[in-house]
């Protein structure tokens, strides 16, 4: 009688997991790929509301998280049905923005990465490329 009453408490306590909850953030994936379908092992991601740029796997090109901590404190928890806004930049291709609804599971994002384009003028030596941070020289 002990022997199945202990047998029983063990298997209510294995069997049934956890659910999640309302306000349990859910994890989400971001796959960034070059428009062959090869992951860019130099990929990084980012959130518009923080400075941190979080690199990509570099063998599968992907970047998963369900919860990003800004510099003040704040975290952002990434719950079902939230908008979300990332930034998704590698070095060679050009900068893309994703707008993404959270879903209950499986929240993958395929990103395909085009690859910058420059075209050289014939009055052109150097090729420059101007960032938010450069001030150009007057």
């Amino acid at each position: 009688m002990f022997r199945a009453l202990m047998l029983t408490a063990a298997m209510s306590l294995v069997s049934a997991p956890a659910l999640a909850g309302p306000d349990d953030p859910v994890p989400v994936t971001v796959r960034v790929l070059d428009p062959t379908g090869t992951p860019i092992p130099t990929a990084t991601v980012r959130h518009p509301e923080e400075r941190l740029r979080h690199p990509v796997n570099v063998e599968t090109g992907e970047w998963s998280e369900s919860v990003l901590y800004l510099e003040s404190g704040k975290e952002i928890r990434f719950l079902k049905d939230q908008a979300l806004e990332l930034e998704i930049s590698a070095s060679g291709f050009e900068n893309q923005t994703v707008r993404y609804v959270i879903r209950r599971r499986r929240n993958l994002i395929p990103v395909i990465l085009q690859p910058m384009t420059v075209e050289l003028g014939e009055d052109e030596d150097d090729v420059v490329i101007q960032f938010r941070r450069d001030k150009p020289i007057e």
